[in-house]
């Protein structure tokens, strides 16, 4: 089991280094009224957080019980 986990960590290292290597392209990122030259994975990186930080949120929420005010 040990080994199958260092296999596992191995191949996702791997695929998110190819992932930041490929992904280095400027692109216009529009947000609101903002406007702002980055790379790919700077935002795939921001986009995976904040949708990490919402599924914490949610699951927090869910688990105390709580209801968000509309």
């Amino acid at each position: 089991m040990k080994k199958l986990k260092i296999i596992l960590i191995i191949t996702f290292s791997i695929a998110i280094a190819l992932l930041i290597l490929q992904n280095t392209a400027r692109v216009q990122a529009h947000f609101l009224w903002f406007t702002a030259e980055v790379s790919i994975i700077v935002l795939l990186f921001f986009t995976a957080v904040g949708a990490f930080i919402l599924g914490l949120v949610v699951a927090l929420l869910k688990k105390n019980n709580v209801k968000p005010k509309p």
